[in-house]
């Protein structure tokens, strides 16, 4: 069937072919990404440390290296991006880790009978909240960390516990004062700016090609071909360059960053929208060379209101600038009446209709309630509790790699945790730790870890060691910390293993620093054995309970995520029509969140493959992903509003219901060409779900090559 937005367009210079056959080092998890080296994160995280340190070499307080301790993870807790997004996740963190630290540091005191099963259970609800996303499993595992050190011996009073909890308390708050307030870090800064620059070298390119067009009028042919020829050497290639290098950076941000954040996102789906738009503008350019003069002057109009659009669109990526948003909108609604005035057989009408389509899903981002999932069209959020239960709902089933995972992380580390009560001494949890920090839902994600875990803390055991030897009074250790908490926070994100080599000595260090007079060789090689042992145990463990191997390839989990989609959408608006109980919206629901999950998985496994999945392919997936979010909330939107069972008759809503599962059933099929939107009133919901359903169109086809 022929498409909505108009036949398949030149999408200009080829991308870079995938490169399968040979290993990519940049996505090894093994490899050094130099570009996502932060040295403001560094100094921030050595700074809150640092400053905690030297205060406790003259007041002597036990509670302080609690305090430095929770700095630094509170630090690395930090997801980056809105402070209205941080600030919640940092607070959590804070009151979580000291209510842990008291509450089972108190439990601890009961015996073992009462404290192993209650810590067993914690590691279980901390790994399984990856479920709520990135940030949420970063949570997780940092709070899985402060239980099993909880764990290690009673506490002997309240008034010890009280004093541990309030050093954990003012760490954590220190910590987040720097973070938000002196030191703030925009992880996400260089994918925005990097998305922007597409759009403004799009905005140069409708400027040029305006004027080829208004040229085109009084040149000679010889000069009117030449004139296109520079035009297309001049802006294609420095558009297609821009739009590969964003991939580039935004590749990075993601593999430091997580692929299922709302902030990463956004930079996919933007950057994919730009793309397409840049198809859409070659399209333009052939046509216009050979078009008439009235079909030159319509194209005109149409690139006079393009410009100073894109540009403010880009302006809005870097800044997320709310005020730009009113204008924005009414531009582009100008820009969709001069297209829907041309006539219906005019060339120009369906490639105008794929950019009005693209800028409005650039758009849509830019508006407050998208910065947060789960929001109706005015940004307000779901139910609390359904906001907490709907993810645990859709992933209590043994199929979710994240249940399995919990419950592996449990059943293994459950031993450990009695080993370190049975058999104390400082150094035990480091055993627990590593089996929490190494063990991932995927085998070979696992493999890698342990390999860089254990290789990176030997090399920093090394050089713990060499410190000691130099560092030999408190004031010089806590100096010595410094740096080093510079280095390990600044590379985090370059490599784990070289994050395991820098974050080693400085958590030697502290210990010393805790423990005057014990031996940094000693420590170190501590560190050493139990990682090592904890990485194998991981290894193995992940090897023989319930393994999750390598998922289907990414065009398989694609459709079936689609598919899954396109079934909840279907229910959600069968619900609407008063046609099913609430019940099937739920289990439609429930087996969506689960397919996004699966795909999210796949997708998180390919950004550190060694060349299985081509790098066009895996952004495809990327977007498909990111789009279906979308999709899903604004399924969620409209069943939460109210008014929207008078938006459109029952007749309308039977079209939309009919053409929005068809569209996901042929996607899921592989099909790409879709059916033209049904010819009855449009209502904003179904609208988006629609050009979301006609981004994944575009992404379908370069997913299937």
């Amino acid at each position: 069937m022929p498409n909505p937005q108009g036949p398949v367009v030149n999408q200009g210079p080829p991308r870079r072919p995938p490169r399968a056959s040979a290993p990519d080092l940049a996505r090894l998890p093994i490899g050094l990404n130099l570009r996502a080296i932060n040295l403001a994160e560094g100094i921030r995280a050595a700074l809150s440390v640092a400053v905690i340190i030297a205060i406790n070499e003259r007041l002597h307080w036990p509670a302080l290296n609690e305090a430095a301790l929770a700095a630094l993870w509170t630090c690395l807790c930090d997801p980056g991006g809105p402070i209205r997004r941080r600030l919640p996740i940092l607070l959590s963190f804070t009151a979580l880790g000291a209510l842990i630290t008291v509450g089972v540091g108190l439990t601890r005191g009961l015996g073992m009978p009462v404290a192993l099963p209650l810590g067993a259970f914690g590691l279980f609800a901390l790994s399984f909240a990856r479920v709520y996303g990135q940030a949420a499993q970063q949570l997780g595992v940092l709070l899985g960390f402060a239980l099993i050190l909880a764990l290690d011996r009673p506490l002997p009073d309240l008034a010890t516990a009280a004093a541990l909890g309030a050093g954990f308390i003012g760490g954590g708050l220190w910590a987040t004062v720097l973070t938000l307030v002196i030191w703030r870090v925009h992880p996400f800064l260089p994918a925005r700016r990097a998305v922007a620059k597409v759009y403004r070298l799009l905005a140069a390119l409708a400027a040029d090609l305006r004027t080829v067009l208004s040229l085109g009028n009084v040149l000679s042919v010889g000069h009117d071909t030449a004139r296109w020829e520079a035009h297309a050497r001049e802006h294609r290639r420095a558009v297609r360059e821009a739009i590969e290098t964003a991939r580039g950076i935004m590749f990075d941000t993601l593999r430091a960053r997580g692929a299922g954040g709302v902030r990463g996102a956004h930079s996919v789906i933007r950057l994919e929208a730009a793309d397409q738009m840049f198809g859409a503008l070659i399209a333009l350019t052939d046509l216009g060379e050979l078009a008439t003069q009235a079909e030159r002057q319509s194209a005109s109009r149409l690139l006079r209101r393009l410009r100073p659009l894109l540009l403010l669109l880009g302006r809005a990526i870097v800044a997320d600038d709310a005020a730009l948003n009113p204008q924005i909108g009414r531009s582009i609604d100008a820009m969709a009446a001069e297209a829907a005035a041309l006539p219906a057989t005019d060339r120009l009408r369906p490639i105008a209709n794929r950019i009005v389509e693209r800028l409005r899903i650039a758009h849509t981002l830019a508006l407050p309630q998208n910065f947060l999932p789960g929001t109706d069209a005015a940004g307000r959020p779901a139910p609390l509790l359904q906001r907490v239960l709907q993810p645990v709902r859709a992933n209590l089933d043994w199929r979710s790699p994240a249940l399995r995972h919990a419950a592996r992380i449990s059943v293994v580390a459950t031993p450990a945790l009695a080993f370190t009560m049975v058999r104390f001494n400082p150094y035990d949890h480091w055993l627990t730790i590593t089996i929490v920090a190494t063990m991932q839902p995927y085998f070979a994600l696992t493999y890698t870890r342990a390999l860089e875990r254990v290789g990176g803390t030997a090399l920093g055991g090394l050089v713990a060691a060499l410190v000691g030897l130099v560092c030999t009074t408190p004031l010089a250790i806590a100096a010595a910390m410094f740096p080093l908490a510079v280095v390990a926070l600044a590379v985090r994100a370059v490599s784990l293993g070289l994050f395991m080599a820098a974050v080693t000595p400085l958590i030697v260090l502290l210990v010393e620093s805790g423990q005057p007079g014990t031996s940094e060789w000693a420590i170190a090689a501590a560190r050493f054995g139990f990682t090592t042992l904890g990485g194998v145990i991981a290894v193995v463990a992940n090897f023989v309970l319930w393994p999750s191997w390598e998922p289907q390839r990414l065009g398989q989990e694609a459709r079936a995520a689609i598919g899954a989609h396109g079934a909840y959408a279907a229910a959600a608006l069968a619900f609407l029509a008063g046609e099913i109980p609430v019940d099937s919206v739920d289990r439609a629901r429930r087996a969506a969140g689960m397919a996004s999950n699966s795909l999210e998985a796949s997708i998180s496994r390919a950004l550190t493959e060694p060349g299985a999945t081509g790098r066009d392919r895996l952004e495809a997936a990327l977007v498909i992903d990111a789009a279906l979010r979308r999709v899903a909330g604004r399924l969620s939107a409209m069943q939460l509003d109210p008014g929207f069972h008078f938006a459109l008759s029952r007749d309308a809503l039977a079209a939309w219901h009919d053409w929005i599962g068809g569209a996901m059933r042929a996607l899921a099929a592989g099909e790409t060409a879709l059916q033209p939107r049904p010819a009855v009133a449009e209502a904003d919901s179904p609208v988006r779900i629609a050009r979301q359903i006609e981004l994944m169109a575009g992404a379908m086809e370069r997913l299937a090559g």
